[in-house]
């Protein structure tokens, strides 16, 4: 009785197996079928597909060989008139050349007819961008203007303006400051200060200085941008004071001229705010001289006072550095507000002006006024 039991476990353990093993067998068979099938269909798939793509990258290449044989046909073109305009240039140049020589050989090298014909030449290399062979041309131009009518002559202004340009586009700053001296020397020369050609000229100066300074093209060091602002503020004064009582003179012309002096107070302002006290010159000698002694003993044994000079810096002199820059703000600080004062007179007598450049003169002696005040604070803070 015992033994039967087993015997029917061990039975239904077989059982069991073989019924796992039968369902496997038929899932493989399905699964092995719906394999062949699927890979049955793919040869269509991509002996359909394989077509499309071959096409399309032949498009591609044909479209990418075309922008290469444009762009080169282009390139083509582009040097061929690169060629053409360059023989051009070279003829026009040689023709002007020698129309110039023979003009210097039948003329002699200082005939005033030459001013056309070196500016025509110069004109010319100015127009292909040779900037400093159209320099050469025009300095030649000057020189003939100043020998055959006059250092102070009216015929250099048109060169100097043309030289004034062409440095610019070179980059030559000291060269454009010389010529703009040189401009306003000869402008001083020929006209009066209430003639219109003078203040015009006043104001082109003027803009090129306050952009020198703006900018610090020269790259001068604070002592040089302090002269050279100090300088145009009193250019601008001269000129005020020259003009303002003169019933000829336009309020435009004045206001204009008003405006331009505050912008370079206020440049100066600025940079003596921005500047410290040590690049200062002080009152007060940096150094000075102190007696000091010691006791010494001599071979003999005997103990001497001995004493000598030397030099130490003076511990006033860093003081008066800071006095120096309070005084230099409190002049500028003062130079604007008398034209802020100037600005106000002319607002409040005036009736040249319409509604809209009263407006703007309003707020222009606001934003005057703001600045003002900082640089007040700014000086009360100096003397903490």
């Amino acid at each position: 009785m015992s033994g039967r039991p087993v015997h029917i476990v061990k039975t239904s353990e077989s059982s069991l197996i073989i019924a796992v093993l039968v369902r496997l067998c038929l899932w493989s068979v399905i699964l092995l079928g719906m394999a062949t099938s699927l890979w049955a269909q793919q040869p269509d798939v991509v002996e359909n597909e394989a077509p499309a793509g071959i096409d399309l990258l032949i498009g591609v290449k044909a479209a990418a060989e075309a922008g290469q044989r444009a762009q080169a046909h282009a390139d083509e073109e582009k040097q061929a008139r690169d060629r053409a305009r360059s023989l051009e240039i070279g003829r026009e140049l040689i023709l002007r050349q020698q129309a110039l020589e023979n003009l210097r050989s039948e003329l002699g090298i200082y005939d005033p007819a030459l001013l056309e014909a070196y500016s025509d030449l110069a004109g010319f290399y100015n127009e292909i961008e040779d900037y400093e062979n159209a320099v050469k041309l025009f300095t030649d131009a000057l020189q003939v203007a100043r020998i055959s009518s006059g250092l102070d002559s009216e015929t250099q202004l048109p060169v100097l303006s043309n030289l004034i340009d062409l440095n610019r586009k070179l980059e030559a700053w000291q060269e454009v400051d010389d010529l703009h001296e040189l401009s306003l020397h000869i402008n001083t020369r020929l006209y009066p200060l209430t003639d219109s050609h003078y203040l015009a000229y006043a104001e082109i100066y003027g803009n090129w200085k306050l952009e020198l300074l703006r900018d610090n093209l020269l790259q001068q060091n604070f002592r040089g941008l302090a002269n050279d602002a100090s300088d145009l503020s009193e250019f601008y004064e001269r000129l005020i004071v020259g003009i303002e009582d003169q019933p000829d003179v336009g309020i435009t012309n004045l206001l204009h001229l008003v405006s331009d002096k505050v912008q370079a107070d206020l440049a100066l302002a600025r940079s003596v705010a921005s500047t410290p006290a040590s690049a200062f010159e002080g009152l007060a000698s940096r150094f000075i001289t102190q007696t000091r002694c010691q006791n010494v003993r001599t071979t003999s044994g005997a103990v001497v006072r001995q004493c000598y000079n030397v030099q130490v810096e003076n511990p006033r002199y860093r003081q008066s550095q800071r006095d120096a820059k309070r005084t230099a703000m409190n002049r500028h600080t003062r130079d604007i507000v008398r034209s802020i004062e100037r600005l106000e007179t002319i607002r409040a007598t005036t009736t040249e002006l319409s509604a809209a450049q009263l407006r703007e003169l309003d707020n222009q002696i606001v934003q005057l006024q703001t600045q003002s005040e900082q640089f007040l604070r700014a000086e009360r803070r100096l003397l903490l």
